[in-house]
């Protein structure tokens, strides 16, 4: 093995593919990797606080040496081969505190993994520590009492979205090559529009989201990958993916699923543009406008941009949300709202979505499944015409980092702490793959996104569409992270 390398210093820089390439050439190595990215965490974290409860470089260098030694010996683990990762601090990582953001799981140290850090570690992935999220992952802006607030990558005055907040600004800055998030109402597609990276809200089954008690009814919340382009995503992706017989629902993963098979001619391809759904979705002056000047980009790769109207009693399904996201809230967390000692360590929002769950009947929750299902009816209806379908990727730019979430869009109020994320329903409602992508910057050099939403199960062909897209938009780019 080489003892030194000119691309070693800054390494940090390499795209994961390459960086697992080289790492399994040997033409760097693991403790030189993990060096590296450490260095750039001290260097930048700080502005930021994206990575949380980090461990030990010490620890973490005799961890990069035994998988250095395992490459002597001609073992590769995988694509994760020597590769920092950050496990999201929301499940469980074996041997590392899992907070959730709460002060109630301050001290709590997991016995196990979740089944997609099983995943990742068995693939090689070293971690490092942990990426913040919101106290229970509840709310679109990484801020919680245990490790504080985590900064945009573009502007450390604004919100990193949320709640896989710390894992986009993470990518985004460097710290890490690719990151692990998970995403109920736009956990992972916020951050990723905030933060001007990608983000892969997978579909219903297709990685593994758990350990949890309720293995049937979990329909909501995925795992899913960040990275700065799709390669890299794919990469991560192709490790996450696939069945877990602990997990009923889960299903197989394509063998094709792999990063050499993203390349696909998409002329003629048709895509419905969505916008603010005929005005029913609240959105931030200029937003849409960088959302369609990115659309032409898919023009640029042939395929065809349309607009579409969509008849839908869209009321109705946002109380049928409601119903299913505080149903299901209560249900995880209703016991440490009935002790009261813990309840009073809950932040308000919890407080409130609980409380609404714990008055709910079940013919008030099976309502809201009719609901759910005649909208996936619709969307179905629509891709029968319709390749794909795109939405802007968040409701507003990032806002002020001191703000708790936005009480206003324009002159409209959010009746609810996340009503300004109402545009990530109609995909998780519909348990549809969704990438989202960076869409462009405003004049104030703040990011959104684009969702690209496929029909079911489709995630690769949505990478597939994302890799021409990011191909293709180099022009979007147009700013760097603050500290680039």
């Amino acid at each position: 093995m080489k003892k030194s390398s000119p691309v070693a210093n800054m390494l940090y820089e390499l795209d994961a593919v390459a960086l697992s390439a080289a790492i399994r050439q040997r033409q760097i190595s693991c403790l030189e990797t993990l060096d590296a990215f450490l260095d750039r965490v001290e260097a930048v974290n700080p502005r930021v606080n994206a990575l949380v409860a980090l461990l030990e470089r010490d620890t973490l260098r005799q961890e990069a040496k035994r998988l250095d030694d395992l490459l002597g010996r001609g073992q590769w683990l995988g694509p994760l081969h020597g590769l920092p990762q950050a496990p999201k601090d929301i499940m469980p990582a074996a041997g590392m505190v899992t907070t959730r953001g709460s002060l109630i799981f301050r001290d709590q140290v997991s016995a196990s993994d979740a089944v997609v850090f099983e995943r990742m570690r068995q693939a090689g992935a070293v971690f490092i520590g942990r990426s913040n999220t919101p106290e229970l992952g509840l709310g679109g802006h990484t801020y919680n009492a245990v490790y504080g607030l985590t900064r945009n990558a573009y502007d450390p005055s604004k919100s990193a979205g949320g709640s896989s907040g710390g894992a986009a600004v993470a990518v985004a800055l460097h710290m890490l090559p690719v990151a692990d998030g998970s995403d109920m109402m736009g956990s992972l597609r916020t951050p990723a529009a905030f933060n001007s990276v990608y983000g892969l809200r997978t579909s219903l089954g297709c990685v593994p989201h758990g350990p949890t008690e309720d293995v049937f009814f979990q329909q909501f919340a995925v795992a899913g990958p960040m990275a700065r382009n799709i390669p890299d995503l794919a990469m991560l992706f192709s490790v996450q993916a696939g069945y877990d017989a602990r997990l009923p629902l889960t299903r197989k993963s394509s063998p094709d699923h792999c990063v050499q098979n993203l390349d696909r001619d998409f002329r003629g391809a048709r895509i419905g543009w969505l916008a603010d759904l005929s005005g029913r979705l609240a959105m931030e002056a200029g937003v849409l406008a960088v959302c369609e000047n990115a659309l032409k980009t898919f023009d640029s790769v042939g395929a065809r941009v349309e607009p579409v109207t969509i008849s839908f009693d869209f009321e109705a399904l946002w109380q049928a949300w409601l119903t299913l996201r505080s149903f299901n809230v209560a249900g995880n967390y209703a016991h440490l709202y009935h002790d009261a000692d813990k309840r009073a360590l809950l932040k308000p929002e919890a407080i409130w979505e609980i409380e609404r769950g714990l008055k709910l009947s079940a013919m008030d929750v099976f309502q809201a499944t009719r609901m759910r299902s005649s909208w996936y009816q619709t969307l179905r209806a629509l891709f029968e015409n319709f390749d794909f379908l795109v939405l802007p990727g968040s409701q507003t730019f990032p806002f002020e980092a001191e703000q708790d979430w936005p009480t206003h869009i324009g002159d409209r109020e959010m009746r609810t702490y996340h009503q300004w994320l109402e545009c990530m329903i109609p995909a998780t409602l519909a348990g549809l793959p969704t990438l989202c992508a960076p869409a462009g910057f405003n004049s104030d050099g703040l990011p959104t996104g684009l969702q690209i939403i496929a029909p079911p199960q489709e995630d690769w062909h949505v990478l597939q569409l994302g890799h021409a897209y990011d191909q293709a938009s180099g022009h979007l780019r147009s700013h760097r992270p603050f500290m680039e």
